[in-house]
């Protein structure tokens, strides 16, 4: 026989078993976080990643829910292997197929529709480089939804903001299609850390689809240089070096100088100054180096679009009233031809 304080204290303990236990209910951000689901298309360049793609990558991240990588071309596992290290990321989709080694759109696009559907993903992320932009409008058209082009942020999982009219108006899209194809512009994301994650890697579904292109040859610009994408520090060079001869005597030393990366303008690039593999600008290259030195550039808005975002400008121009002036942090109102000169030699010094 138990006491009558004993008796009490087991009925009190078995009250308190079957009492259903109450717990705080989900905040709407985390509840939808839970749902989301993101695949970061990654490229990769003659078997090697191309780190300027994390930034969708970091985009997911922010958005919030699982994020897996996409990746595809000949002997691409160790590509593979190299991105399941790249943090944030949980998973690795690849497909080794050497037909999707130059991300010919024509057949990449059926790939990436087929992965996207059989891993039901709520969105699709990847970088506004020439790639991106090639490939995501034949995603979206053959998914029947509208693509969000060249974002900056993210405000929740439907909502995004992007620059418009050569970045004087900044808009607000909030879309109900599902999935969501967006591109990301590579300088408003941080490009993340390519160590410290452990992603699973998993084969994904190849369609083989023919492609009706052929990829026949490429002529690309080398240089020892940094590249201009992710250089941390650009010398950029426009109209009013004059002319081919003078731009590759001015700009080159001034960026040896420095350890810097070369641009141009369009003015330049179009008047045969510089290739346009070099261009800076709407129609070329978004750069956010730590530093961004112009050189003859008056600052049209199509320019100042493709640097702005940079964390420190210097402009040299003999017209004070030029443009560039106004969102210089530095700026030297002078003959280009006498004080880039001086520059180089004291930086040399």
């Amino acid at each position: 026989m138990f006491s009558a304080a004993r008796q009490t204290a087991l009925r009190q303990a078995r009250s308190s078993c079957m009492r259903p236990r109450v717990t705080a209910p989900l905040s709407r951000d985390v509840a939808i976080a839970r749902l989301l689901s993101t695949l970061a298309v990654l490229e990769q360049n003659d078997g090697k990643l191309n780190m300027s793609s994390l930034a969708a990558v970091s985009a997911a991240m922010k958005l919030g829910g699982s994020v897996t990588g996409f990746v595809a071309g000949s002997n691409i596992k160790a590509v593979a292997d190299e991105a399941a290290k790249v943090e944030g990321l949980e998973k690795i989709i690849y497909v080794d197929n050497a037909a999707y080694d130059r991300g010919l759109p024509e057949n990449f696009a059926p790939l990436l529709v087929e992965n996207i559907k059989k891993g039901d993903f709520t969105h699709v992320f990847a970088g506004h480089s020439a790639f991106g932009k090639n490939l995501m409008p034949r995603v979206a058209a053959m998914l029947d939804v509208q693509q969000i082009s060249d974002i900056t942020d993210i405000e929740s999982e439907d909502t995004f903001v992007r620059p418009i009219y050569a970045g004087n108006a900044i808009l607000t899209v909030q879309t109900s299609d599902s999935p969501k194809i967006v591109t990301i512009r590579g300088t408003a994301f941080p490009s993340g850390a390519a160590q410290g994650g452990s992603a699973s890697v998993e084969e994904g579904v190849d369609p083989k689809v023919e492609s009706l292109t052929e990829w026949i040859s490429e002529d690309l610009a080398t240089s020892d240089r940094p590249d201009l994408a992710t250089a941390e520090k650009v010398v950029s060079g426009g109209r009013g070096l004059k002319s081919k001869e003078e731009f590759d005597r001015i700009m080159p030393p001034l960026a040896d100088a420095l350890g810097a990366a070369i641009g141009a303008s369009r003015a330049a690039v179009d008047s045969g100054f510089a290739d346009n593999s070099l261009q800076v600008g709407q129609t070329g290259k978004n750069v956010a180096p730590q530093l961004y030195l112009c050189a003859g550039i008056s600052g049209a808005i199509q320019h100042l679009a493709g640097m702005k975002d940079s964390k420190v400008i210097a402009a040299i121009n003999k017209d004070a009233d030029a443009p560039i002036f106004q969102i210089a942090d530095v700026g030297l109102v002078g003959d280009l031809f006498d004080k880039v000169p001086e520059l180089t030699e004291k930086l040399k010094a």
